[in-house]
């Protein structure tokens, strides 16, 4: 088989993005994406500024507007917050004039970052991360650009038990605390059902979950029947789809604080994922440019032994099978015993 390629990156030269400048012009600006809680995106920006290279950075927040009355104060609360001076470079306010959601609101807005700027640094407003975050980051942005198969750079990995290498490739993506280049996002593909069924025909949905162990599918499944709006789980199957991979650090630069039950789509608290920040950089290059079985292997055991994994143990088929089952075998029964349906009411024949 032939060998990867290694990447080496020289520590001593100064960072670099695609466009080749280096200097704080090279430093990749941040796209900071808020809804309605303020306490924790205070505290994000106080992670974010102090790391070193954020006074060189340009930051850009995009403020989502209230969904109904409830989070009216909430939103109002975060857009006070972030006017004025916050600690960057430059700072670039989006107040969008209607309730986008996040799907939306992250994906149009890593777009318009990526239009006018060759990388992007993503961040939401429940990421907290180490002063070592920026660094990595434009570190790894910097190294891997002209490696088109590494799609995306995280600043988070999984609390794993197993130990593993200061930094290694998993095919796919993430998305807390994460970063892109514009070529590698133009890969993103919004159309769930398209990738499912890519997923299937390639018979790839085991591996896609980890050899089973996570429920990525039973996600996508779920984001296609209405039930959910992750962008992530569909950026995740686009990269890899394609083969692309993501960069991880070996320890923890950055974390999702909003696992407290606060969250719009994480209503109870839950520190399954919880991990330390690391007190130290990160060293980024000099591994080669393909999945690490041994990372790989690694979070399969971590996402196996996850309490939050149960239903997917023990309902591999997925919430969505398992509810149009019930669905079809009600439909059955009163068929035979109960009123038919109304006029002009078709059975949805794929139940």
């Amino acid at each position: 088989m032939e060998s990867m390629p290694t990447v080496t990156c020289s520590e001593a030269a100064p960072a670099e993005d695609a466009s080749g400048r280096t200097g704080s012009a090279a430093l990749s600006p941040v796209a900071l994406f808020a809804y309605r809680r303020p306490v924790h995106l205070r505290r994000t920006l106080e992670k974010l500024r102090a790391n070193p290279e954020a006074s060189r950075t340009e930051l850009f927040v995009f403020c989502d507007n209230a969904r109904d009355a409830a989070a009216a104060a909430g939103v109002d609360a975060v857009r006070k917050l972030v006017q004025g001076d916050l600690g960057f470079e430059a700072t670039h306010i989006v107040l969008r004039d209607s309730n986008y959601g996040l799907a939306r609101n992250i994906t149009e807005g890593v777009s318009q970052v990526l239009g006018i700027r060759e990388t992007v640094i993503v961040v939401e407003d429940d990421i907290s991360v180490s002063p070592f975050f920026l660094r990595f980051m434009n570190d790894a942005l910097g190294c891997y650009k002209d490696s088109p198969v590494v799609g995306s750079i995280s600043g988070y990995c999984y609390p794993v038990r197993d130990p593993v290498p200061e930094t290694y490739f998993i095919r796919g993506a993430d998305c807390w605390g994460w970063a892109t280049w514009r070529d590698r996002w133009s890969a993103y593909n919004p159309d769930g059902l398209a990738l499912l069924r890519e997923l299937k025909a390639r018979k790839l949905c085991d591996v896609f979950d980890f050899d089973g162990a996570m429920g990525f599918v039973q996600m996508l499944e779920e984001q296609i029947a209405g039930l959910n709006d992750s962008w992530a789980v569909r950026w995740h199957a686009s990269c890899f789809l394609r083969g692309m991979l993501i960069l991880y650090p070996g320890r923890a630069l950055a974390y999702n604080i909003g696992q407290d039950g606060t969250g719009t789509h994480s209503r109870a608290p839950d520190d399954a994922l919880h991990v330390a920040l690391s007190s130290s950089p990160v060293t980024v290059g000099g591994i080669a440019v393909e999945e690490n079985a041994q990372a790989r292997e690694a979070i399969s055991r971590f996402f196996r032994k996850s309490p939050r994994n149960l239903v997917v143990r023990y309902f591999p088929g997925g919430i969505v099978k398992i509810l149009r089952r019930i669905r079809k075998r009600y439909r059955n029964w009163t068929a035979h015993s109960g009123p038919a349906p109304a006029a002009g009411v078709p059975r949805d024949p794929s139940l």
